[in-house]
């Protein structure tokens, strides 16, 4: 159960609708505290009409998640720090430009699948400042939709195999019967 607004509560809630302006063409929202939880429903009809529920604006520009490679489940990542699933291969990019690293690192992952690895470290280093443009942007890059079906997930390295300037990937198993990777 849920305990009333108290009257500072209240106070503060107007205050902060009161500073809120619509959008131009939008209706504004009725001031005055939310409605109570147990209020969000509408009532049913009695007719037996289905019960409709209306969905907010914000709710419905709302994007979906990120297309992104998937984060490791935790299990496989211990497995891997620990070397209980081996690291079958490396890849340092230290020293590159964004272009010739994004080319290295997908033929890397492309190459690493083919040969049937399903666990890979990829260097990438901290930056000057722990802000590494290629840190930064090879999950970005893994991201590709030609590379989603070969990246199972990414995670950070443990210490001992480069801490935050390192990346374990893992890939997806490959078919028996294909040398290219599978269509998403």
């Amino acid at each position: 159960m849920r305990r009333p607004l108290r009257p500072e509560e209240s106070r503060l809630w107007s205050q902060v609708t009161s500073t809120v302006h619509p959008l131009p063409g939008r209706a504004s929202a009725p001031a005055g505290p939310p409605p109570p939880p147990g209020d969000a429903l509408p009532a049913p009809d009695p007719a037996g009409a289905p019960l409709r529920l209306a969905v907010s604006a914000a709710a419905a520009r709302k994007p979906g998640p990120a297309s992104g490679p998937k984060t490791l489940e935790p299990a496989r990542r211990r497995r891997i720090s620990r070397e209980r699933d081996p690291i079958g291969a490396h890849i340092d990019l230290h020293g590159l430009g964004q272009d010739a690293a994004r080319a290295a690192l997908e033929r890397f992952v492309l190459e690493c699948w083919r040969e049937g690895q399903r666990a890979v470290l990829v260097i990438t280093g901290k930056g000057v400042r722990g802000d590494g443009v290629l840190r930064r942007l090879t999950p970005e890059w893994l991201a590709a939709p030609h590379l989603q079906a070969v990246v199972a997930g990414i995670s950070e390295a443990h210490r001992r195999h480069g801490g935050e300037g390192a990346l374990y990937i893992a890939l997806k198993r490959r078919p028996l019967d294909a040398s290219a990777p599978p269509r998403p």
